[in-house]
């Protein structure tokens, strides 16, 4: 996800969604550029610290600074099983 405005937002949401569902196991890649995704990653962090997402959920996505970086982020996402939509934060 390059930055962008809403619809660029609530697709990243849905993307995130699908994989946790299980509906999609590819890799989310967010291009940090100037620190755009710095606050959104906080957030989604602070989901998890406070048990609204699962520790395991933060290896959906991954964090790149550069739109050069994509490629390699794309090719060393780790595997997201179909069987991790079977898992909930407690």
């Amino acid at each position: 996800a390059l930055p962008g405005g809403c619809g660029t937002l609530e697709e990243l949401f849905e993307a995130i969604t699908w994989k946790r569902l299980g509906l999609y196991g590819g890799p989310i890649v967010l291009v940090n550029t100037l620190g755009f995704y710095t606050p959104c990653v906080k957030f989604l962090e602070s989901c998890i610290e406070r048990r609204f997402m699962d520790d395991r959920h933060r290896e959906m996505w991954s964090l790149v600074e550069q739109p050069e970086d994509v490629l390699g982020a794309i090719a060393s996402a780790p595997p997201w099983p179909h069987e991790n939509r079977n898992f909930a934060a407690l």
